[in-house]
């Protein structure tokens, strides 16, 4: 990845910093270890409207977001029901990363966003060559789990 794209993900740390949510991502590296970890993320430009999750599809990636907005939906055969608001510093997918499940929700950009991603397979590599920032990501991915599990609107938003 070219070093002006490294470089772009101190937004994220800028975000997840300033964020306060419920849902923040409590990730606090110093900008070394930011600059390694971009190296195992992705962005990902949305437009308003675009998915980013689809109920039901057994994927694994995790999506930190930096900015924007991402409405949560869950759908059955009668109705779609937004069920959270996520926005910037926070994050989206972390439930099927860990349970290996299918996604619980559907997710839609509600404004253009900006987001980074991590697959199963960067995060592997990450943990083997930086096992103390995957640990830092891994207790900070857990810590939004956890929050949202406590809170019951907030919940469902587990994707």
């Amino acid at each position: 990845m070219p070093h002006t794209e490294r470089a772009d993900v101190m937004g994220l740390a800028q975000a997840m910093a300033h964020s306060n949510a419920l849902d923040a991502v409590p990730l606090n590296l110093d900008d070394a270890k930011w600059q390694t970890l971009a190296n195992y993320l992705q962005p990902v430009t949305l437009q308003q409207g675009q998915v980013l999750i689809e109920q039901g599809v057994k994927d694994r990636t995790v999506y930190f977001v930096e900015s924007g907005s991402l409405t949560v939906h869950y759908e059955d055969s009668r109705e779609r029901v937004r069920i959270a608001v996520v926005g910037a510093g926070s994050l989206l997918g972390e439930g099927a990363f860990f349970s290996h499940l299918p996604r619980s929700a559907t997710v839609h950009a509600g404004s253009a966003s900006r987001l980074w991603c991590l697959t199963p397979l960067r995060f592997r590599e990450l943990s083997t060559r930086y096992p103390e920032i995957a640990l830092e990501l891994t207790v900070a991915m857990s810590a939004v789990l956890a929050r949202r599990m406590y809170n019951k609107p907030k919940r469902v938003a587990v994707t």
